[in-house]
């Protein structure tokens, strides 16, 4: 079991079949008398790069399927191959998370290999042009929101029948120190000066939104992480700040593959970055 997290006591709080919990020889938290059949599966959307390539190498080491999801196929398959040589087992999924046919294409692929999906990551993000609020446009919110917020609901819509076949299925949400009221209105953290409207409203809405799975499906552990350490104003070195960060991108997924190895007896609904709990 997991500890030092609050549990859900609440009405919907319900039994579930406890998994005893060891380590692997690398500190990671996985489950005792998992058989070849019981494989543990995971999706990770934007998975060909970045926090998706590295939580996707992580959970790989421990014999997990992949099912990596990559909107540019060459790049997902690159990076597939990548990981089978390292002794992955992937699958590499073609998956524009801004497409209903593409999830939906996705779907129909991963059902060719399992009848269920242990864990989904929801980490394909946008950062946008960081526009000015006095010149942004819906448009650009719009743009914006169709990755870091339409998208995760897309997925995770479409493989809800798939993660409910799971015995104890789980879903990550990363989302970003930057969608917290309490870091963007603190003058002490970098954030509060990068004064845009698309990138930090979207995460604070994925938040909303993984409460909300949180609350009305009990069945699933859904959870957010933020890749950095928002009590020392670090973030994790990616494309997407121009590998500025200063943490590696193996720490920034460190709460990534935390979450997605929780057991049956772990939170939902909580917030955490790699040295814990972040305030909403």
């Amino acid at each position: 079991m997991v500890t030092g997290w609050l549990m859900d006591t609440g009405p919907h709080a319900r039994v579930v079949r406890p998994l005893t919990p060891c380590h692997s020889p690398s500190g990671h938290l996985v489950s005792e008398g998992m058989t070849n059949s019981e494989q543990t599966s995971v999706l990770i959307t934007g998975g060909n790069k970045g926090l998706g390539f590295e939580a996707a190498r992580r959970l790989g080491e421990q014999g997990w399927t992949i099912f990596l999801g990559s909107r540019d196929e060459g790049r997902g398959r690159a990076a597939a191959d990548k990981l089978t040589a390292g002794g992955a087992n992937v699958v590499m999924v073609p998956l524009d998370v801004t497409s209903d046919q593409s999830v939906t294409d996705a779907v129909r692929l991963v059902r060719e290999h399992t009848d269920r999906l242990d864990v989904l990551i929801n980490n394909a993000g946008t950062p946008g042009r960081a526009v000015p609020p006095a010149e942004a446009t819906a448009d650009e919110i719009h743009s914006v929101y169709d990755t870091n917020v339409y998208g995760p609901i897309r997925v995770t819509h479409a493989f809800l029948p798939l993660l409910r076949a799971a015995d104890n299925p789980r879903v990550v949400m990363v989302s970003s120190a930057g969608g917290s009221f309490a870091v963007v209105t603190d003058p002490e953290q970098p954030v509060s000066k990068m004064h845009e409207l698309a990138y930090t409203s979207s995460k604070a809405a994925l938040n909303m939104i993984t409460v909300r799975y949180a609350q009305a499906l009990p069945e699933i552990k859904f959870n957010l992480v933020t890749p950095g350490e928002v009590a020392n104003h670090k973030f994790a070195a990616t494309d997407m700040n121009h590998h500025t960060g200063q943490l590696t991108v193996t720490e920034g997924t460190d709460p990534i593959v935390k979450l997605a190895m929780i057991d049956a007896d772990g939170p939902t609904g909580i917030f955490i970055d790699r040295l814990g709990p972040v305030a909403w």
